[in-house]
Order: structure tokens, then sequence, then C-alpha cells
């Protein structure tokens, strides 16, 4: 045909009007509901050298699915498969449909369905190049579409044990998206049949239709095709594959600086429906692998968001352990997203003055080495506290004990389930106290404070958990340590290791007592010992499957101590082991003090 125009191509237009009409909505809406700060922060960088980073780091993600890859390869392998297959197939085939035209500017529908429109013409650029690649790219699709379909039938093929479940909506826009390509292969296959204009793949599959009445299947397969790319399109900002194009402006976002605030705004938006349901993160997540529960993790949660569906058992029932965050390929901060969240939920009193009971007065009339604050957990926690003020004595260095009266908190507790004016009015009375302390550090031993130190407040002096702080007393000869024959395995607690990346300091002070012994899953693979703060829904029977599941891994090399640097991990694996010891670093240290 001459005519580069049918009406079949009439709903694939439609939708794809439609679809860039609501993207420019909804991209107008997210970068208005960014805060005033974020506003900032995207005019003071977008002119720099970091725009070409996100370019650079969107083609990598969004089109290699580097981060995929590196968890698994054969979901990476689909997931670029689509991803840059299609992206590919457009690109090559505009570029076949301008040589054929001799213009840039040809209909914008031709490259999409060119094989219909092309007369037989050979006078452009290698046309027989053009067909074999775009055959390629197409069987390369088509390969990703049987990975999807053997996922969604046995994801363990694919490495996984369980996958995303969807709801109706989104299972349309999958279908949509599995039938484009097959549409595709056989609207070219039977027009290949007939013309001869095919590939090594069309040509060959319109050999084989060739019993069929391909002059009546023609118009009808051309019109499937370009009917399903409609429903695809207009299924696309309402199901997952909305984070084709959000998570490009989350890439560029980023790199402006732009970062989660205690509110929503519009980067919460752009986060939540940035997420590809890839489903890595149901794995990972301790409530399904050791409690049994299938259906309140980030995926989930990040679904129920985008669909105004969001309720309390699936928004508080979240250790908020950051193991789904550290395997997410696109780094949505779900934990983040969570607290702000359950705070829209709890129609908290900002007016009301909180904890007028504490000390308002300065702290110290002296200057001290060191201001320790032991953390609530602690205070449960047996041996931490004394152990703590041996090893300062050792060291020569004087202490102020902030919390002795065990009447504060480093709020932290409060903000995780959405208490965020209280956390607030606790931070400011206590960040008060300590910079009037005098003291030259702050030392605490609760994981959970340590990370409420160095992201929520704005102290005068350096924090450190009280691990850093033996390491750098060891390194300097203000304490010395005896050697034993105990051989230690060491668990890292979701605060210190994945909150803050301590993972070294621990290890190296334990190595130099005793021996480490190897676990199977460490530092930012370590389990949660299941008693996280986090989650006020669980109860306490799937609160220890989860700590038995940690415990199980912790001793699978028959160590003789179990070491943790948190003391709220301590109490949950002493509760639920009375044969093997569980000590604190601080408490293993103050033993072996020469």
């Amino acid at each position: 045909m001459s005519s580069a125009y049918h009406p079949f191509v009439i709903p694939f237009c439609a939708g794809a009007l439609i679809l860039f009409a609501i993207l420019i909505a909804k991209f107008i809406l997210w970068i208005h509901r960014l805060s005033a700060n974020q506003k900032r922060r995207c005019l003071r960088n977008i002119v720099s050298w970091k725009t070409l980073a996100a370019i650079w780091e969107c083609l990598r993600e969004c089109l290699f699915h580097r981060n995929i890859f590196k968890r698994n390869f054969v979901l990476g392998y689909m997931h670029l498969s689509f991803a840059l297959g299609w992206f590919l197939l457009i690109v090559v085939g505009k570029a076949e449909a301008s040589c054929y035209s001799h213009t840039f500017w040809e209909e914008p529908w031709m490259a999409i369905f060119f094989r219909f429109f092309e007369d037989g013409r050979t006078d452009y650029w290698m046309p027989g190049l053009f067909t074999f690649v775009m055959d390629l790219l197409l069987a390369w699709i088509l390969s990703g579409i049987l990975l999807a379909i053997c996922k969604r039938i046995y994801s363990r093929l694919l490495g996984m044990r369980k996958t995303t479940r969807h709801k109706w909506y989104d299972r349309i826009g999958i279908i949509a998206l599995w039938c484009i390509f097959p549409c595709r292969l056989l609207a070219e296959s039977v027009t290949a049949s007939i013309r001869h204009n095919g590939g090594w793949l069309t040509q060959t599959v319109g050999d084989a239709l060739a019993f069929l009445p391909t002059e009546a299947l023609q118009l009808p397969l051309w019109w499937l095709y370009s009917i399903v790319l409609c429903i695809f399109f207009l299924c696309l900002p309402f199901t997952r594959f909305m984070h084709i194009f959000a998570e490009m402006l989350l890439v560029f976002l980023r790199k402006w600086g732009v970062v989660e605030e205690e509110r929503e705004t519009g980067y919460t938006s752009v986060e939540a429906n940035a997420c590809s349901r890839c489903g890595l993160c149901i794995d990972v997540c301790p409530l399904n692998t050791a409690a049994g529960m299938h259906d309140v993790q980030s995926v989930y949660f990040i679904r129920d968001i985008r669909q105004h569906s969001l309720t309390d058992a699936v928004a508080d029932n979240c250790l908020l352990c950051n193991r789904c965050v550290e395997v997410c390929p696109v780094g949505i901060q779900t934990t983040m997203i969570r607290q702000i969240h359950r705070g829209m939920r709890k129609n908290e009193d900002t007016s009301k003055e909180y904890y007028s009971y504490l000390p308002q007065g300065e702290t110290a009339k002296t200057e001290y080495d060191v201001v320790y604050f032991a953390g609530c957990m602690s205070h449960l926690g047996g041996g931490i506290i004394p152990a703590m003020q041996t090893i300062f004595r050792k060291s020569g260095d004087s202490h102020l004990f902030l919390d002795e009266g065990k009447n504060l908190c480093c709020g932290r507790p409060l903000r995780q389930q959405g208490y965020t004016a209280q956390a607030d009015q606790m931070r400011d009375k206590l960040e008060k106290l300590i910079n009037q302390s005098g003291a030259k550090k702050l030392v605490t031993s609760c994981p959970i404070c340590y990370h409420s130190f160095k992201q929520e407040y704005n102290l005068d002096i350096p924090v450190q958990h009280h691990t850093e702080y033996i390491r750098q007393c060891l390194a300097e000869g203000r304490i010395s340590v005896r050697n034993s024959s105990a051989r230690y395995a060491y668990h890292d607690p979701c605060e210190l290791g994945r909150g803050e990346e301590i993972y070294d300091e621990p290890r190296e002070i334990l190595q130099a007592i005793g021996t480490l012994c190897k676990v199977p899953s460490e530092r930012k693979d370590a389990l949660c010992c299941g008693h996280s703060l986090g989650d006020t829904a669980i109860d306490s029977r799937k609160q220890n499957l989860i700590r038995d599941e940690a415990l199980q891994t912790l001793c699978a090399d028959h160590p003789d101590v179990l070491a943790t640097a948190c003391p709220l991990c301590k109490k949950a694996f002493m509760n639920g082991n009375r044969r093997l010891p569980v000590r604190d670093v601080a408490e293993i240290v103050a033993e072996q003090l020469q």
C-alpha cells in the first residue's frame, strides 16, 4: 500500500494521546506538590553535571536494570528484554521508517505498523539489515514474555519463592502487555506471507501460516495489534507499569538532591509510582519467610497507596528492618513512606504540649569527655550499662549518664509510629540537654537512638555507637583486652547495620578477643530479630517465629557465644535460646578487659 494510513491506526493513536496527556498531568501535579525546600534543590541543581548523571542513571537502571541483574540474573534478563528491547524496537523502527520515507517527519504511526505500509521498495539504506534487526529484537522481547509467564506460573524457575499477587486492573495491563508482541508477530508474519517482506522470524512464521486465508486475516490482526496497544496505554497510568515513566522522574529528582521529608509531598507520590512490583521485597521480608504473612510487604503497601486503599493492617504491620529497601532495585524508601502514612492516619494533636516534666535547665556544670545515652531498651538489657560504665572508667573518660533516671527517650519509636509532633518535642528537649552538657561526644548503646541522633538531631558534638567508641579506645591503646578461645557469632542489628552501615567495628572488636564464626546471612542480608518496635500489629507468636529463623541462621556454625550490639536484639535472642549465651559486644569487652 502506498498510502501510509489506515483506520486501524486510530486505536493506537488515541491510546497514545490519552497516555501522554495523563502523564503530563501527573508530572505537573507531582512537581507542584514538592515542598518549597525540594523545589529549591531542583532549581539549584537542574543546570549542573547532576542532570547528566541522572541521564546516565536512567540508562543504567530504567533500560538496563543493573540493580535487578545484581540480585537475580534471570529476572534482570526478563526486565531488560522488555525495557531495552521495546526501546530499541521503537528506535530502530523509527530509523527504518525515516530511511524508507526519506524524511524524519513521516507519519507518527509509520514506525509501529511499518510492515503493513511498505510497498516493497528497496531504494533506501540497507533494508535487509533493518528487517533482520527488527526480527531479532522482536524475538528477544518474546523470550522475555515467555519468562514472565513462567514466573507467574512457577516463580522458583526464576529463583523467587513468591511473586506479587495482582488485582484485576493490574491483570488487564499485564495481559495486554503480554499480547502486544505476539500480536505484532502474527500481523507482520501474515503480511510477510502475502508480500514476502518479512525477516528470518516473521517470514518463517508467515510461510508456516500460508495454509490459512492470510488475505482475510491480515486486517483483523493489524486491528488487534493496534487495539491491544491502546488497551495497554490506557491501563499504564493506573497500574504497576506507571513505573516506566515515574522511575525516570525519580532518578532526576534524586540527583538534584530531593529526599523524603516527614510530611507527604509530591516526591512521596513519585516514589510510590516508581515501584515496578518486581517482587524482590517479598522474598526477603521476615514477615513472609518466617511468619507466613504474605499480604503486607512493601509491594502491597505501595500498591494500596496508589489505589487509595491503604488500611492500618498493612500500614502498621512492618518491622521497619529495611531488608526490602536494601534489595529494591529502584531504592524506594518504603520505611520512610510508611512512617509518613502512619502519621497521616493518626490525627495527632500538634498543638498540645508534651513532656513538660522533663528537665529544662543545663545538665551539667562540668565538662565531660562523654555524654552517655543508654536508651530505653538498654535499661531492660541487663549488663550493658554496667559494662559501658566499666569501659568508661578503664578508658579514663569522664562521662555523664544522661538518661540514668529512665525518663528520657530519643523519640524514634514515636516517629516510627507516626507521632511526629510528639517525637519533635522530645527531640527538641533532649537536643537542648545534650548540647548544654559540655561533653565532647555522645555515645549510645541503642542502635535506634544512634540512628535518631545521627539523622534527626542537630547536635554540636559527634555521635558514636558504643562499638565505634570501644574500637577507637582499643586502637588508641586506652583499653586492652585478653584473648580467649571463644567462638562468636555476630548478629547485625537492623538499625545499626542496614540503617547506619556499622558492620566492621563490632567484628574487629570480637576478632581482637576470640574467633568470629561465619554467619550465612550477615551484614546487609542479616535477619531481623523480629521484636522491632516498628511493628505494633504483629502478635508475639509471629515475632518469635521470626526470631527463631534468625537464631537458626546465627547458630549454623555452632558458636560458643551469640554476640550482638543492640539491647532489643539481645533481649529477643535471650528469650529464644536458653542454652547459648547471648552477650552485647560491650559486655564481652568488659569481661575481657585487662
